[in-house]
């Protein structure tokens, strides 16, 4: 068995980086299916030699950066940590993190894992290893062909959760959903959120989902909205109410940077985007919640810098460029607010793609409150991708013209020739890697 690991590490290194290397894509998958042919115990092996606990993060949105993360802040800790960084969540994915991390003798030595994992592989990863901790962000609908009603992404959660009775789940409280998967489930857990109102969202046209208790069926009442279902919430009829917060972020700034309190500590970061504000709160409550005191953890948000498409910054021939993922209608909407908190003069790329990995349902583009890109500083936007034009009649709709360029490319290349100098580029999931590909290859050309 020994030999059979040892062969699966050398060809998953081998795999990987052919495929980085020779093809310029990204090989993790093929190393995790290659690894797991030659050695199906792979995945059980090597999590076992984790010296101290396996986190793993899961939830529609905010996975990837949670988890890298938390990964950064265990590091600066002067922790060795096993990380699927590029955000392949699926068992192929999982099995190629540990492969990769381990050494050619066939043995990890690392004392953390943080995994990512897409919550319908969940019933995949646990019989390979039970985690100590599951960081749990939010749940919102979700690419609907793929993954159906919130409900079945919410039944397999709760399956493997009873299925590791042990881990401590660490819950988004805001989240009436997750909150209440998180209680219902019998696993001791832990919540993090904002109990004070931050920003307005009265004028929000967002779709709000979990307006309904999960408990007993009654409306939810509000006292306010964070955004999408995510707030202050009480059942009118039973007990069910968000949950006292054992990690309360207090003191919130939104602006060109982030800052908040929590247990009396200033966290501050030099991101945009409110959502980020939980993405952040997250890591910092699965670190605590694991006894691991976050000594380094200010220092640890100023180096850090979002990849793979998160937030992640381009400088191309003089034009700034940010790109960001925005794969469902709460990610989207979280994404709009990023983009109008910059004042400025900015053009927008919008590529929409309907690969199997995206769900070929686009109508979900319909839920997103597109009309709040009517705003003077607003330069140009741009619909690009496979499904350019179901994008462009989605603007029509909401009276805002939109240029049409189907080649991701090409948009981008005319828009820093004739562009503002401030662009974005909004990308759903099959987009993002190849643009951001096209971003790397154009800013190491300039």
């Amino acid at each position: 068995m020994r030999l059979r690991r040892i062969l699966a590490v050398w060809a998953a290194k081998l795999a990987e980086k052919i495929s980085v290397h020779i093809f310029h894509r990204q090989g993790v998958t093929w190393a995790g299916k290659i690894a797991l042919r030659l050695d199906p115990s792979i995945l059980k092996t090597l999590a076992s030699q984790v010296k101290k606990d396996i986190f793993i993060v899961c939830g529609t949105n905010g996975k990837t950066t949670t988890n890298n993360m938390l990964c950064a802040a265990l590091e600066a800790e002067g922790y060795k940590v096993v990380c699927n960084h590029t955000g392949s969540n699926m068992l192929n994915g999982v099995a190629a993190a540990f492969a990769l991390a381990a050494g050619l003798s066939g043995n990890l030595k690392a004392d953390y894992a943080c995994i990512e994992i897409d919550e319908a592989s969940t019933r995949r990863v646990f019989p390979h290893f039970k985690p100590d901790y599951m960081v749990l962000t939010n749940l919102f609908r979700d690419q609907l062909d793929r993954y159906g009603e919130i409900d079945i992404t919410m039944n397999i959660l709760k399956e493997v959760m009873k299925s590791a009775p042990k881990m401590k789940v660490i819950v988004n409280g805001d989240d009436a959903l997750s909150a209440f998967l998180a209680m219902d489930s019998g696993n001791p857990y832990a919540t993090y959120g904002i109990s004070k109102k931050v920003t307005d969202d009265s004028k929000s046209n967002e779709i709000r989902e979990g307006r309904f208790c999960k408990k007993c069926g009654a409306l939810l009442h509000y006292n306010f909205y964070h955004y999408s279902q995510l707030g202050d919430y009480a059942c009118t009829n039973c007990d069910f109410k968000r949950p006292e917060l054992d990690f309360d972020a207090g003191d919130v700034e939104v602006g060109e940077t982030l800052s908040f309190t929590v247990e009396g500590k200033r966290i501050h970061a030099n991101y945009k985007g409110f959502y980020n504000v939980y993405n952040i709160l997250a890591a910092y409550a699965a670190l605590r919640t694991g006894a691991i005191e976050p000594v380094h953890f200010n220092q640890m948000l100023s180096r850090f810098r979002p990849e793979n498409g998160r937030m992640e910054q381009f400088q191309i021939d003089g034009t700034k460029i940010m790109l960001n993922l925005a794969k469902n209608p709460a990610g989207f909407n979280q994404n709009i607010s990023a983009v109008m908190q910059d004042q400025t003069e900015k053009d927008i790329i919008i590529v929409i793609n309907d690969n199997a990995q995206d769900g070929i349902d686009v109508s979900w583009l319909w839920d997103v409150d597109f009309d709040r890109f009517h705003e003077d500083n607003i330069h140009s936007i741009t619909v690009s991708g496979i499904r350019c034009q179901d994008m462009r009649l989605r603007m029509k709709y909401v009276n805002i013209p939109s240029l049409l360029e189907a080649d991701v490319e090409t948009a981008i290349r005319k828009r820093i020739a004739d562009g503002c100098g401030n662009l974005y580029v909004l990308v759903n999931y099959t987009a993002l890697f190849s643009t951001r590909n096209v971003l790397k290859r154009l800013e190491g050309n300039g």
